[in-house]
């Protein structure tokens, strides 16, 4: 069995960020990804990010992924990376087992950071199984990260940003958007997005959702139908649409089965996505050392995940007796940046959500 300090789990921009700040603060850690590249969800990300400077702001996320990757490997000294290594096991005296080539392979620890980020939920519907039809992150990776187009003509499902923004690089691609639609009464993004999209004649119907898909081998053609205010099917409106892709985008859940394993205490908050573990001020779970950032503590966007990495970087090394020279100058700063960042109409769910967590 290994012996390492600091684990910290997922090299996405949460990852990553807990990573730096290990290194900065003198903390020797072991940073494992089961992807053969780092920066998570940002390397699909070909959109140019909002907010401020300091959150990267006008930058597109796969160039905000190298920025994080070169951080981290300024100090190779310090920060071991396993990349196409796979945590399969958490187990509460802190042993974590990881499948790396073809290997199992046994770490004793004494502090965890889990950024292992969320995945995405999916949608019943009659043949939702049928080729053609794909949850945002894969017609990202297929378009962002291979260049291989999805299909020709599409229907996305959801509206919240990231079917907003898919949508736009979809036609960027030459793909004809035939429809966005969305079982809320509202869209669900940014406004700025929609009217992009709109401007561009892209349909946007609300209170609307996919009823079935139609195909032999792959699909052809879907039918969707409007929902009433208490989200019932209304018989009679059925719209059908040729098409030979369906994208899928409505939201994400985070992704805590580990920490479930490992026995960490969990609440289910809608408002944060999902099954989250109960976690103190300090990212702290209900295990000592145990520590959790980004949408892996709930669902929020790429830029609240790089403040929270840098916090619970800092936090976790202090713990462990590695305290960063700027700790309480840092903690200030990412504290702002953390609150301005939810200081926004989007930020009221999260805040909300924050409550009935009891953080």
């Amino acid at each position: 069995m290994l012996n390492k300090d600091l684990v910290i789990i997922g090299g996405g921009p949460a990852g990553l960020c807990a990573a730096k700040m290990a290194a900065e603060a003198g903390q020797s850690c072991l940073l494992i990804d089961r992807n053969r590249l780092l920066g998570g969800q940002l390397i699909k990300q070909t959109h140019m990010f909002f907010g401020s400077e300091k959150q990267f702001a006008k930058t597109r996320g796969i160039d905000i992924a190298s920025k994080l990757v070169d951080d981290v490997k300024k100090h190779s000294d310090l920060i071991e990376i396993w990349e196409d290594a796979t945590v399969v096991g958490l187990y509460n005296d802190k042993v974590v087992t990881v499948l790396k080539n073809e290997q199992y392979v046994k770490i004793q620890t004494k502090a965890i950071i889990a950024a292992t980020g969320a995945s995405e939920k999916v949608l019943a519907f009659e043949n939702s199984d049928l080729p053609g039809i794909y949850g945002a992150g894969a017609v990202q990776t297929l378009m962002n990260v291979y260049g291989v187009k999805p299909g020709n003509q599409i229907v996305m499902v959801g509206s919240g940003n990231i079917g907003l923004i898919v949508s736009y690089q979809l036609m960027q691609a030459g793909v004809k958007v035939k429809s966005i639609i969305e079982a809320s009464p509202k869209i669900g993004g940014y406004k700025v997005h929609a009217s992009k999209l709109r401007r561009l004649g892209v349909d946007i119907e609300t209170s609307c959702t996919i009823k079935k898909a139609i195909g032999t081998e792959a699909v052809e053609k879907i039918v969707t139908i409007k929902l009433d205010e208490n989200w019932n099917m209304i018989e009679g409106t059925e719209k059908e649409y040729e098409v030979d892709a369906v994208c899928i985008a409505v939201g994400l859940t985070p992704l805590t089965n580990l920490l479930s394993m490992m026995g960490c205490n969990m609440k289910y908050v809608s408002e944060l996505g999902g099954l989250v573990p109960i976690t103190n001020h300090s990212h702290e779970t209900s295990i000592e050392n145990v520590f959790v950032c980004g949408d892996a503590s709930g669902i929020e966007e790429a830029s609240s995940a790089i403040v929270e990495g840098y916090m619970t970087g800092l936090i976790a090394c202090k713990k462990l007796g590695k305290t960063h020279t700027r700790y309480g100058e840092l903690m200030e700063e990412y504290n702002q940046q953390i609150n301005n960042l939810r200081n926004g109409p989007f930020g009221e769910k999260i805040l909300l959500g924050l409550k009935k967590l009891g953080g």
